[in-house]
Order: structure tokens, then C-alpha cells, then sequence
């Protein structure tokens, strides 16, 4: 019995390597953190691993987000070298980012686990659309407002992201896109932002699952330090290759790359609700 649990573990490490992998190629290429990879790898785990239903969701949202804390510094630096990112910004989301997390964690200890696939399936499938179809239909301006509209666009990013286990790449990229700013600088700029919601996301969530039911042992509140510690290693390693990816395809090439792979996200949690 338990040389058959050692193989199945083993099994289940070499698929986070791959998928930690993976992850750190679309942070590089797409500038997300990777939690929409992250997030459906792990929530499988996590049923695998006899993880209590109503805990499974909130695990692997919390999880993702410390695994995107060094995915996401790493990308970021590697756009920034090539001065992709606008760092202005990120100066005036950074504030109302944050409280926007500080949001999502609060709710994340109450809300029901299909709030958090429905948010995800949502976003991501409004932007797979966007992204697809290239239509200019949906721009709402020329640029980003100032003032208290951008600082209201901050907080939805932080709200949302945290809900959704991400790093806030998805949804900064389609606010930004609907507001005029090329697919580049969307990208190296959402890298960034990935950096202002993981870390006080993974602390939220850490703090919202504490003492929670249902969670495994190696748990730190809503966070798995086994799923980060196989997660993280190849995440670390790859995040540049996608950065020279994300530079080396046209504006139109990004767009529906990341489209794509939005959209067969979004499809496989419409299949996990439809299931339950």
C-alpha cells in the first residue's frame, strides 16, 4: 500500500514540475501570474488528494497566488528590461489594488465554491471573445480615465483577481485593451500587477482558511506548501523563455494566442460546474 501511494505521489509531482513548467511560460508570454493554469491543475490534485469539496476551490485559488509571487516578480523584471511596462501605472493602481484583494479574501472565507468558478469562467470568457475576435466594438476609449475611475479600475482588478486565484493579467489586459494601450505594453504592465495582488493575496487567503475544515495537513490556511513547493522551481525557470515568446509575435499573434487559451480555461470549469 504504501509503495503504491509513494508511485501515485511521485506521479502527481512530475505532473506539477510539468505544469509548474507551463505555468512559467504563459506568465512570461501572456503577463499573468499562470492561476488560469494554476488553478484547474490543482483543483484536480486536490480532488485526487481527498481534499473536503468545499474546500477544494478556495485551496487552490490561495495556492495559486503564492505560486504566482515569484512567477510573477520574475516576469515582470524581464519586461521591464525591455521597457515594456508602464510604470506610472502601476504607481496609481497599486493602492486600490490592494484593497481590492483585501476584498476578495474576505469574501473567500464565506462565499460558496461555485462563486469562485462562476467569477472565473466570467472574466476569462469575456476576454477569450475580445481577444479572438480583435473586434473594436467593445472599446470603451481612447485611453485609461484619471482620477477616481482609474482608481475604481484598480479595485476591480484586486477584487476580482483574488477571487479568482490569479494574478489580475486577465482582467488588467482587457481593461487596458478596451482603453486603447497596444497588447505589448498590456502584457509587461500586467506582469507588474501580478506582483501587487499575489502577495497580499496568498497572506488574505492564508488568514481567511485558518482553522477551516476539510483542508490537508501540509495547509497554511487556504495555501498548500506542497503544491508551491512543486509548483514554483519550474516556474522560476521558464518565465524568461516565454517573455522572448510573448517580444517575438505581432500584436495580432498575442492576442489570439492568449485568447485561445483563455477559452479552453473557461470551457473546462463550464464542464466542472455543469458536472456538480
Amino acid at each position: 500500500m504504501m509503495e503504491l501511494l509513494s508511485i501515485d505521489f511521485l506521479i502527481i509531482a512530475a505532473a506539477l514540475l510539468a505544469a509548474g513548467a507551463l505555468t512559467g511560460v504563459l506568465a512570461g508570454l501572456f503577463g499573468v501570474g499562470g492561476g488560469a493554469l494554476i488553478v484547474p491543475v490543482l483543483f484536480e490534485l486536490f480532488g485526487v488528494l481527498d481534499v473536503a469539496d468545499d474546500a477544494r476551490m478556495p485551496l487552490a485559488v490561495g495556492t495559486s497566488l503564492a505560486i504566482i509571487i515569484p512567477t510573477s516578480i520574475r516576469s515582470w523584471l524581464s519586461h521591464r528590461s525591455r521597457g515594456a511596462v508602464d510604470d506610472t501605472l502601476l504607481r496609481a493602481w497599486a493602492v486600490p489594488i490592494l484593497l481590492g484583494v483585501v476584498a476578495g479574501a474576505m469574501i473567500a472565507r464565506y462565499a460558496p465554491a461555485v462563486v469562485f468558478q462562476l467569477v472565473f469562467v466570467f472574466v476569462s470568457g469575456v476576454n477569450a471573445v475580445k481577444l479572438i475576435s480583435g473586434t473594436k466594438l467593445w472599446d470603451l476609449a481612447d485611453d485609461l480615465p484619471s482620477g477616481p475611475a482609474l482608481r475604481a479600475y484598480g479595485g476591480l482588478i484586486g477584487f476580482l483577481a483574488s477571487l479568482m486565484g490569479i494574478g489580475g493579467g486577465q482582467i488588467a489586459n482587457i481593461i487596458m485593451s478596451l482603453h486603447g494601450r497596444p497588447i505589448h505594453q498590456a502584457v509587461a504592465t500586467s506582469a507588474g500587477i501580478g506582483v501587487l495582488i499575489s502577495v497580499p493575496g496568498a497572506i488574505g487567503y492564508m488568514l481567511a482558511g485558518w482553522g477551516q475544515p476539510g483542508l490537508p495537513p501540509d495547509a497554511i490556511g487556504f495555501v498548500s506548501v506542497i503544491g508551491v513547493c512543486l509548483f514554483v522551481p519550474t516556474t522560476i525557470l521558464t518565465a524568461n523563455l516565454g517573455v522572448r515568446l510573448a517580444h517575438g509575435l505581432s500584436a495580432r499573434s498575442l492576442e489570439i494566442a492568449f485568447g485561445t487559451f483563455l477559452a479552453a480555461v473557461c470551457m473546462r470549469f463550464v464542464y466542472v460546474i455543469c458536472a456538480g
